[in-house]
């Protein structure tokens, strides 16, 4: 891998080697990757990239096949993604995973409810509690939910969207992984996530963004990494490339050759 500017003391994950075959198939070979503290990096490729066979390894989700997982200056292996979010890795994927008949905080506290009282296999919630982060939650990544307690089913994609990442602001994540977020958004709701991603940017939260959106990336982002056919072919700071030359990346007319002599 590649010397960075930045040392391995700020270093929030590192992976080294990470590959995941399925079978005969390769779909990650030897990622060797990392974010730093405050740093938003986005990952882009084509699809069948392993763009998505990386975050399900360093998620929990799966199991590498092999490689390392460094996770705030330890190795991790991660058995599933309750495990990740326990460690301070908090992940939007696409699906959102959301309750459609729940309100707003009881989907972001929903596996971790807060508890008043036990009476041996019974429980009384702290539903004020949960309404009181929910708000702080809100307010810190600057989410406007007219009512709280209208529930998901009845919110469009854009407020959906804007509960799933409010939820990774709740518990104090030491990483966000945004996995296509604006995908299927309007133009209004996409800058309303996007300006989400600035606030925690603002705050030095890292990100990870997986996008297809070129515009988006240059935007929002400081590095770009490129995987093609399961390998991380570029590393790229926004500053000093273009979409021509991610593209180039991305379609194979420039082979990455560049970064495997400098990143073995």
């Amino acid at each position: 891998m590649r010397e960075d500017v930045m040392t391995s003391s700020n270093t929030i994950l590192e992976t080294v080697g990470l590959t995941k075959h399925y079978g005969g198939v390769h779909a990650l070979e030897g990622a060797n990757f990392r974010i730093h503290a405050g740093e938003h990096v986005a990952i882009m490729g084509d699809n069948g990239a392993g763009k998505s066979t990386f975050v399900r390894q360093i998620t929990g989700v799966e199991r590498p096949t092999r490689g390392q997982i460094i996770f705030n200056g330890e190795p991790v292996a991660f058995e599933n993604p309750m495990e990740a979010r326990e460690a301070g890795i908090e992940t939007v994927f696409q699906s959102l995973a959301l309750a459609d008949e729940l309100d707003v905080p009881d989907n972001l506290f929903l596996g971790r409810e807060l508890v008043r009282f036990r009476f041996g296999p019974f429980s009384i919630l702290d539903y004020k509690a949960m309404r009181q982060r929910t708000l702080e939650a809100l307010e810190k990544t600057a989410v406007k939910i007219p009512n709280l307690r209208n529930t998901i089913r009845n919110m469009s994609g854009g407020q959906r969207q804007c509960v799933a990442i409010a939820r990774t602001a709740t518990f104090h994540s030491k990483l966000t992984i945004m996995d296509e977020p604006t995908a299927a958004l309007g133009v209004q709701e996409t800058a309303q996530v996007e300006n989400i991603i600035r606030t925690l940017k603002q705050q030095g939260e890292p990100l990870i963004l997986i996008s297809h959106n070129m515009r988006q990336v240059f935007d929002l982002v400081d590095r770009i990494v490129v995987f093609r056919r399961g390998r991380i072919v570029a590393d790229l700071k926004k500053d000093e490339t273009d979409g021509q030359d991610v593209v180039a990346y991305i379609t194979g007319a420039k082979t990455g050759a560049e970064f495997q002599d400098t990143a073995a």
